[in-house]
């Protein structure tokens, strides 16, 4: 089983992201040569943790683990930054970053972090940073970093964060399809008194 742990987007979220994806990919079709393909707003999630192929005996431990509520309380990350990635030399993926929120979310990932470390998942050696994969080049050119530069920075989309879902990911030549397998939800702390 491919396994990933993420912050699912609203309809309203996945409609602004198109539009800025449209917007997007209007600035750098006058601008650059380089081929993009777009992540269809329909497949995206803000990633916290990528498992990998897991053994199905050794998942069912782990589903039962993420399923459980996390002392969090509810947040709201805002999108608009965009960049790319990686930071030097031609980029690979052009993504959208939060610009308010970081924190929590960044908190939320060490929570699932360590939930699945127990499982024997090492954690990512790489800081986090909470984004969305726009699109992926096909063929890019170390100028296509400066092109992405030049679309207005602005905020697109504010979601409420309230659960984060285990999928389960298939690939095939249609693309990825994703089935949710578990959800845990945030709820705030209770305090030594209740």
């Amino acid at each position: 089983m491919r396994l990933f742990i993420a912050i699912d987007l609203d309809a309203a979220t996945r409609s602004a992201i198109a539009r800025e994806q449209k917007r997007v990919a209007d600035v750098l079709r006058t601008s650059s040569r380089s081929s993009l393909k777009w992540v269809p707003p329909d497949r995206m999630h803000l990633t916290l943790v990528f498992l990998g192929e897991v053994d199905e005996t050794r998942a069912m431990p782990l589903i039962e683990d993420i399923g459980r509520e996390i002392a969090q309380p509810p947040f709201d990350v805002v999108f608009g930054e965009l960049g790319v990635f990686p930071p030097r030399g031609a980029p690979n993926v052009l993504w959208t970053g939060v610009t308010a929120g970081a924190e929590p979310a960044i908190a939320l990932q060490r929570i699932v972090s360590e939930r699945v470390s127990r499982h024997g998942f090492p954690p990512e050696a790489r800081p986090f940073r909470p984004h969305l994969t726009l699109a992926r080049w096909r063929d890019a050119r170390s100028a296509d970093r400066q092109h992405v530069m030049t679309a207005d920075q602005r905020d697109v989309a504010t979601l409420r964060v309230d659960h984060v879902t285990l999928y389960q990911s298939r690939l095939s030549s249609a693309g990825p399809s994703y089935t949710a397998l578990t959800r845990a939800n945030l709820c705030s702390p209770r305090t030594p008194s209740e």
